[in-house]
């Protein structure tokens, strides 16, 4: 995916669906521990998508594994597959701690 993917809503909310549908076991495994205000009361969305920038082209996003709107807190589950997307990770980290 590049560092960003200029894409209109729908083809986000489509991509965040997808995600949904094909958690990964650890992500299973998190979901059930924080969903339905497990954790201390707050509200976690899974597959949450976080837009970052939006000009002419489109919107710039990504898709934090889960979500909590009240603490604007992001958890990230790192796998086998980010051993690889390593510097996409990093500049992801570095978007989200701008957004504060």
């Amino acid at each position: 995916m590049g560092k960003g993917k200029y894409l209109d809503i729908k083809v986000i909310k489509k991509h965040a669906r997808e995600l949904r549908r094909n958690l990964t076991e650890s992500e299973k495994l998190l979901w059930e521990q924080i969903r339905n205000r497990k954790l201390s009361g707050f509200k976690f969305l899974r597959q949450h998508p976080i837009i970052y920038k939006a000009d002419f082209k489109g919107l710039n996003y990504f898709i934090a594994d889960y979500y909590c709107d009240e603490k604007k807190a992001v958890i990230e589950l790192d796998g086998p597959i980010n051993e690889s997307t390593e510097e996409y990770d990093q500049f992801r980290d570095e978007e989200m701690k701008y957004k504060g």
